[in-house]
Protein backbone atom coordinates (compact mmCIF):
# COMPACT_ATOMS: atom_id res chain seq x y z
CA UNK A 1 0.00 0.00 0.00
CA UNK A 2 2.91 2.36 0.54
CA UNK A 3 3.96 1.84 -3.07
CA UNK A 4 0.55 2.83 -4.37
CA UNK A 5 0.53 5.95 -2.19
CA UNK A 6 3.99 6.94 -3.43
CA UNK A 7 3.02 6.40 -7.06
CA UNK A 8 -0.17 8.41 -6.68
CA UNK A 9 1.67 11.18 -4.83
CA UNK A 10 4.02 11.42 -7.82
CA UNK A 11 0.98 12.09 -10.01
CA UNK A 12 -0.14 14.85 -7.63
CA UNK A 13 3.35 16.40 -7.61
CA UNK A 14 3.45 16.31 -11.42
CA UNK A 15 0.06 18.05 -11.51
CA UNK A 16 1.28 20.74 -9.11
CA UNK A 17 4.35 21.29 -11.28
CA UNK A 18 2.22 21.54 -14.41
CA UNK A 19 -0.12 24.00 -12.69
CA UNK A 20 2.79 26.28 -11.80
CA UNK A 21 3.65 26.50 -15.48
CA UNK A 22 0.17 27.75 -16.40
CA UNK A 23 0.59 31.49 -16.82
CA UNK A 24 -2.00 33.50 -14.96
CA UNK A 25 -1.98 37.27 -14.63
CA UNK A 26 0.23 37.01 -11.57
CA UNK A 27 4.00 36.88 -11.71
CA UNK A 28 5.31 33.46 -10.69
CA UNK A 29 9.02 32.60 -10.67
CA UNK A 30 8.26 28.92 -11.33
CA UNK A 31 7.25 29.81 -14.85
CA UNK A 32 10.96 30.23 -15.65
CA UNK A 33 12.01 26.83 -14.29
CA UNK A 34 12.01 25.12 -17.71
CA UNK A 35 13.78 27.89 -19.62
CA UNK A 36 17.48 27.27 -20.18
CA UNK A 37 20.18 29.71 -21.24
CA UNK A 38 23.34 28.81 -23.13
CA UNK A 39 25.93 29.71 -20.50
CA UNK A 40 29.43 29.16 -21.87
CA UNK A 41 28.21 26.24 -23.97
CA UNK A 42 26.19 24.61 -21.18
CA UNK A 43 22.37 24.82 -21.14
CA UNK A 44 21.63 26.18 -17.66
CA UNK A 45 18.26 27.06 -16.07
CA UNK A 46 17.70 30.78 -15.53
CA UNK A 47 17.12 30.17 -11.84
CA UNK A 48 20.74 28.99 -11.52
CA UNK A 49 22.12 32.07 -13.26
CA UNK A 50 20.14 34.84 -11.63
CA UNK A 51 18.03 35.95 -8.73
CA UNK A 52 14.36 35.94 -9.72
CA UNK A 53 12.18 38.33 -7.74
CA UNK A 54 8.57 39.46 -7.88
CA UNK A 55 8.61 43.13 -6.80
CA UNK A 56 4.92 43.47 -7.62
CA UNK A 57 2.07 41.15 -8.55
CA UNK A 58 2.41 41.62 -12.30
CA UNK A 59 6.19 41.86 -12.69
CA UNK A 60 9.16 39.50 -12.46
CA UNK A 61 12.67 40.83 -12.08
CA UNK A 62 15.62 38.71 -13.23
CA UNK A 63 18.92 39.92 -11.82
CA UNK A 64 21.82 37.86 -13.25
CA UNK A 65 24.88 37.36 -11.12
CA UNK A 66 27.06 37.55 -14.24
CA UNK A 67 26.02 40.59 -16.31
CA UNK A 68 27.57 39.02 -19.43
CA UNK A 69 24.69 36.54 -19.58
CA UNK A 70 22.00 39.25 -19.61
CA UNK A 71 21.49 39.21 -23.39
CA UNK A 72 21.36 35.41 -23.43
CA UNK A 73 18.59 35.52 -20.80
CA UNK A 74 16.63 38.03 -22.88
CA UNK A 75 16.99 35.79 -25.97
CA UNK A 76 15.96 32.66 -24.06
CA UNK A 77 12.85 34.29 -22.60
CA UNK A 78 11.93 35.74 -26.00
CA UNK A 79 12.36 32.36 -27.68
CA UNK A 80 10.24 30.56 -25.07
CA UNK A 81 6.49 30.09 -25.47
CA UNK A 82 5.64 32.32 -22.51
CA UNK A 83 4.28 35.11 -24.65
CA UNK A 84 6.09 37.74 -22.57
CA UNK A 85 8.37 40.41 -23.97
CA UNK A 86 11.37 40.94 -21.71
CA UNK A 87 12.66 44.45 -21.05
CA UNK A 88 16.35 44.90 -20.25
CA UNK A 89 18.01 48.01 -18.81
CA UNK A 90 21.57 46.67 -18.87
CA UNK A 91 21.62 45.22 -15.36
CA UNK A 92 18.24 43.49 -14.88
CA UNK A 93 15.52 41.97 -17.03
CA UNK A 94 11.91 42.89 -16.32
CA UNK A 95 9.09 40.59 -17.33
CA UNK A 96 5.70 42.33 -17.26
CA UNK A 97 2.72 39.98 -16.93
CA UNK A 98 -0.33 41.61 -18.49
CA UNK A 99 -3.69 40.59 -17.09
CA UNK A 100 -5.23 37.98 -19.40
CA UNK A 101 -8.48 38.74 -21.16
CA UNK A 102 -11.69 36.95 -20.18
CA UNK A 103 -11.39 34.67 -23.22
CA UNK A 104 -7.77 33.82 -22.39
CA UNK A 105 -8.70 33.02 -18.78
CA UNK A 106 -11.33 30.56 -20.02
CA UNK A 107 -8.70 28.94 -22.27
CA UNK A 108 -6.37 28.64 -19.28
CA UNK A 109 -9.14 27.03 -17.21
CA UNK A 110 -9.68 24.49 -20.00
CA UNK A 111 -5.94 23.81 -20.04
CA UNK A 112 -5.98 23.30 -16.26
CA UNK A 113 -8.92 20.91 -16.57
CA UNK A 114 -7.01 18.91 -19.19
CA UNK A 115 -3.99 18.71 -16.88
CA UNK A 116 -6.21 17.58 -14.01
CA UNK A 117 -7.82 14.93 -16.20
CA UNK A 118 -4.38 13.62 -17.15
CA UNK A 119 -3.56 13.33 -13.45
CA UNK A 120 -6.82 11.47 -12.80
CA UNK A 121 -6.05 9.08 -15.65
CA UNK A 122 -2.58 8.50 -14.24
CA UNK A 123 -4.04 7.70 -10.82
CA UNK A 124 -6.59 5.33 -12.33
CA UNK A 125 -3.86 3.58 -14.32
CA UNK A 126 -1.93 3.06 -11.09
CA UNK A 127 -5.10 1.57 -9.55
CA UNK A 128 -5.53 -0.75 -12.53
CA UNK A 129 -1.92 -1.93 -12.35
CA UNK A 130 -2.14 -2.69 -8.63
CA UNK A 131 -5.48 -4.47 -9.03
CA UNK A 132 -4.02 -6.60 -11.81
CA UNK A 133 -1.06 -7.42 -9.59
CA UNK A 134 -3.45 -8.45 -6.80
CA UNK A 135 -5.45 -10.65 -9.18
CA UNK A 136 -2.29 -12.49 -10.23
CA UNK A 137 -1.05 -13.01 -6.67
CA UNK A 138 -1.72 -16.67 -5.92
CA UNK A 139 -0.88 -16.31 -2.20
CA UNK A 140 -4.03 -14.28 -1.53
CA UNK A 141 -7.53 -15.65 -1.13
CA UNK A 142 -10.46 -14.08 -2.98
CA UNK A 143 -11.60 -12.24 0.17
CA UNK A 144 -8.14 -10.83 0.75
CA UNK A 145 -7.95 -9.69 -2.87
CA UNK A 146 -11.33 -7.93 -2.54
CA UNK A 147 -10.25 -6.25 0.70
CA UNK A 148 -7.01 -5.04 -0.85
CA UNK A 149 -8.83 -3.84 -3.96
CA UNK A 150 -11.22 -1.90 -1.73
CA UNK A 151 -8.22 -0.25 -0.03
CA UNK A 152 -6.71 0.56 -3.43
CA UNK A 153 -10.03 2.10 -4.47
CA UNK A 154 -10.12 4.18 -1.28
CA UNK A 155 -6.64 5.53 -2.02
CA UNK A 156 -7.71 6.24 -5.59
CA UNK A 157 -10.77 8.17 -4.40
CA UNK A 158 -8.65 10.19 -1.94
CA UNK A 159 -6.10 11.16 -4.58
CA UNK A 160 -8.75 12.01 -7.19
CA UNK A 161 -10.35 14.26 -4.55
CA UNK A 162 -6.96 15.96 -4.08
CA UNK A 163 -6.77 16.54 -7.84
CA UNK A 164 -10.25 18.09 -7.76
CA UNK A 165 -9.25 20.39 -4.87
CA UNK A 166 -6.09 21.50 -6.69
CA UNK A 167 -8.08 22.13 -9.86
CA UNK A 168 -10.69 24.17 -8.00
CA UNK A 169 -8.00 26.34 -6.40
CA UNK A 170 -6.18 26.84 -9.71
CA UNK A 171 -9.42 27.73 -11.52
CA UNK A 172 -10.15 30.36 -8.86
CA UNK A 173 -6.62 31.75 -9.27
CA UNK A 174 -6.91 31.89 -13.05
CA UNK A 175 -10.33 33.54 -13.06
CA UNK A 176 -9.29 36.13 -10.47
CA UNK A 177 -8.96 39.55 -12.06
Amino acid sequence: MNDIKQDMEKSIEALKHNFTRVRTGRANANILSDITVDYYGVPTPITQLAAVKAPEAHMLLIEPWDKAVLNAIVKAVSASDLGITPNSDGSVVRLPFPAPTEERRHELVRECRDLAEQARISIRNIRRDYNNRLDRDEDLSEDEVRREQARVQQHTDDFVAQVDELLKAKEAEVMEI
